[in-house]
């Protein structure tokens, strides 16, 4: 029971997975097709301000409104297929999108930055093929979550929207992953698993090439026995994928103290790179307490940037279970970041950005 509620804390808030929520559209000879997905209606509000340059001259001179909003929270839809080619040997494949749920979309009704009409599928999220083997693993290539998310950053990685501090404050999924990637991981060795992965970067097809061709690599492993989780990785982060070409490294430790409560640790640091900076250290605790219909989460964070301020950022979910299916959510968070000065044409300070600002947000989601 222990093990049950730490991978349940793992999946992420309300306890339920996409797999548990599939469809099976078709399921014969070996060959199964399964759809599922979610749609999820909220409100949101507050969260830091942000200082804006409005003409483009280099000066913070306007606020961004932080105000409530009745907002789309991350609704997708997804095909699941596999075969059975043997006994050992399965092929499988992943496709989900995002699409915006909340508004009427590709009417030019809803624009983006440019004045482009947004269409109603917003991101193709998941898109892979693979081989699973319970003898020698699974490989897999395409467009899937970072490997360094799922296993070492995971017993973090239970809110809906803000929350998470690790792996570059939320990048989460997209962190040299998402694309142009390809994976292994071992089978369950007596409760070890390793893992390692690739993300290539390719010049082909640019007039003006820069390096020519990137590979951003990251791996590591996760033992998991009885109520203990623990887990260790590293990234790559080259700049090509929005990093500072670093190494970032981390660990997290998770524990099932109880039926009902678990707890977690978590520590991850980068070099600061003479260049581009982004060095820190982080360190995570937290815990999740279920009790029939409900799950809670609270998380606090002491981040140290080497090129800035260190702060203490925090977050808290609770989540109720109308159903299997049906879900209600309330979560808020507070990242203590800096407050940024808003100046006019003189170069007076006539308005301050506030960093300290709660995030919140509440809402609903269906399971299908």
């Amino acid at each position: 029971m222990k093990k049950t509620l730490l991978a349940t804390a793992i999946i992420g808030a309300l306890g339920a997975s996409a797999a548990a929520q599939a469809a099976t559209v078709y399921d014969e000879a070996g060959t199964k097709l399964e759809i599922n997905g979610r749609i999820a209606m909220g409100i949101a509000g507050g969260g830091p301000e942000a200082a804006v340059d409005t003409n483009g001259d280099g000066v913070n001179d306007s606020v961004e409104s932080n105000s409530a909003e009745f907002v789309d929270v991350y609704s997708r839809l997804g095909l699941s297929m596999s075969h059975e080619l043997n006994s050992d040997l399965t092929a499988f494949g992943r496709v989900e999108w995002r699409f915006r749920g909340d508004e009427r979309t590709g009417s030019g009704r809803v624009v983006d930055s440019n004045g482009d009409s947004i269409n109603g599928f917003s991101e193709v999220r998941h898109s892979y093929i693979g081989l699973r083997s319970n003898s020698w693993g699974t490989v897999q290539a395409g467009n899937y979550d970072s490997f360094y998310n799922s296993y070492v950053a995971a017993p973090f990685d239970l809110y809906i929207d803000r929350g998470l501090e690790f792996t570059d404050r939320g990048i989460g999924g997209a962190k040299q992953a998402r694309g142009d990637s390809f994976g292994y991981v071992t089978p369950d060795l007596q409760g070890f698993t390793a893992f390692i992965s690739g993300k290539h970067f390719s010049d082909r097809g640019e007039v003006e090439p820069t390096d020519g061709s990137e590979f951003a690599t990251q791996g590591g492993a996760m033992f998991e026995t009885g109520p203990v989780r623990l887990a260790l990785g590293y990234v790559d982060d080259i700049s090509e994928g929005g990093g500072n070409d670093e190494i970032l490294y981390g660990a997290t430790a998770s524990y099932a103290i109880n039926d009902a409560f678990s707890a977690r640790l978590g520590y991850e640091t980068r070099d600061e790179n003479d260049t581009l900076g982004g060095g820190y250290d982080t360190v995570g605790l937290g815990g999740s307490y279920n009790i029939n219909q409900w799950t809670f989460h609270a998380d606090i964070y002491d981040v140290n940037p080497d090129d800035g301020d260190s702060r203490t950022s925090w977050a808290l979910g609770s989540y109720y279970n109308l159903s299997s299916n049906f879900n209600i959510f309330l979560e808020l968070q507070q990242a203590d970041q800096q407050s940024i000065s808003v100046f006019n044409d003189g170069g007076d300070i006539i308005e301050t950005a506030d960093g300290d600002d709660a995030y919140w947000l509440t809402g609903a989601r269906y399971h299908f």
